[in-house]
């Protein structure tokens, strides 16, 4: 049986592989990562040293601390969207999670920009009307975890699948092959512990919709399986599609 050749784009030490881990394992998957944040920042990444596009059978985008616009102080983010833009010309599989649905967005020509209100913790996202039926079919609604202060434009040919009163675009899709999140649905308590202990010491976050780090401290595990539901289920559809 061929092996699922997953790739993740890892941008911050804190955010693992996510909840899906186990779940692509179970798809026979094999797993490598490029791990961005252990690169000096001024170091010169070469686009040739990412992974050869043939050899991905299905990206993943995870989340980070930097702004997609911050090329000075990341220059390889500018090599990352080279690369991503040459891996979605082939029409493969792709889920961006959070900065992984902002690159992606920004690597095809969308604006990536502040968000009027930072959103962090959980809140209800909603399917949003009209999704055409060959789209990623979602629930009305659902509790998510939110941790961002930026958004995206929705991609030129893209669709809009989910939204809330805070931050109209939370997850799109491009085709039948690529869907990008603005919200969480791969992370993990033990994840969620190290989101916390960075804005304790940070102190990033303020406003109406930033919820109490004392109360997400003490999130029940179900809260996570919403997410780790859907995320399981779009690693499904990008697949078969």
């Amino acid at each position: 049986m061929k092996k699922l050749k997953v790739h993740y784009f890892r941008h911050i030490a804190g955010e693992d592989f996510g909840a899906c881990y186990d779940y692509l394992k179970s798809l026979n998957a094999h797993i490598t990562a490029t791990e961005f944040y252990a690169l000096p920042k001024d170091f010169a990444l070469d686009i040739e040293a990412l992974p050869q596009v043939d050899d991905v059978d299905l990206l993943i985008i995870m989340g980070g601390e930097m702004s997609v616009n911050d090329e000075a102080n990341y220059p390889w983010l500018k090599i990352e969207k080279r690369w991503i833009r040459r891996y979605l010309a082939t029409e493969k599989p792709a889920i961006g999670l959070c900065l992984g649905g902002q690159l992606i967005a920004n690597a095809l020509g969308a604006n990536v920009y502040r968000n009027p209100m930072q959103e962090l913790g959980w809140t209800t996202v909603y399917k949003s009307t009209a999704t055409p039926e060959f789209c990623f079919q979602l629930p009305e609604k659902m509790r998510v975890m939110q941790w961002h202060s930026e958004t995206f434009d929705i991609p030129k040919g893209a669709v809009r699948l989910a939204e809330n009163e805070i931050c109209r675009n939370q997850l799109y899709q491009i085709g039948k092959n690529v869907l990008g999140f603005q919200f969480h649905p791969e992370i993990t308590p033990q994840s969620l512990g190290l989101f916390i202990e960075h804005e304790e010491d940070q102190q990033v976050f303020q406003g109406h919709y930033v919820q109490p780090l004392e109360s997400l401290k003490i999130s029940p595990k179900d809260d996570f399986m919403a997410g780790h539901q859907i995320l399981n289920q779009a690693i499904d559809y990008v697949l078969r599609h």
